[in-house]
């Protein structure tokens, strides 16, 4: 009986060994990406700042989002760590900007992955 099941197996594909399509690094970098859009204060900062045609300062960001200045800050932070903002110290001020091509680039990675799901 087991050589009949086991026929069955080989010839219907049933519990075939499946791939996950990617590897763990390359899992963990698409997650990485998605991560950086997982908190609504990032997407409305990064929205902000893309929105804009000149640097931002921290105090009008701060303004534009219902979190305090620590939050903010905390933010602010991940986006630079990711690479899609950058600022510059004027004075006591700091004035943000999106890097565009960085932000280009991360989207079009992001295409990339989500175009492999509509296969």
């Amino acid at each position: 009986m087991t050589g009949i099941i086991e026929l069955i197996a080989q010839t219907t594909g049933c519990c075939a060994p499946a791939s996950a399509g990617l590897n763990e690094t390359e899992a963990e970098a698409i997650s990485a990406d998605f991560q950086v859009f997982a908190h609504p204060v990032r997407v409305q900062l990064l929205t902000l700042l893309t929105n804009s045609t000149d640097d931002v300062c921290v105090c009008d960001l701060e303004a534009a989002v219902a979190v305090k200045q620590p939050t903010v800050s905390y933010h602010l932070k991940l986006l630079r760590e990711a690479g899609l903002v950058s600022c510059e110290r004027r004075g006591p001020w700091a004035y943000y900007r999106v890097e565009r091509e960085r932000l280009a680039s991360l989207k079009a990675r992001i295409n990339r992955h989500l175009d492999t799901w509509n296969r």
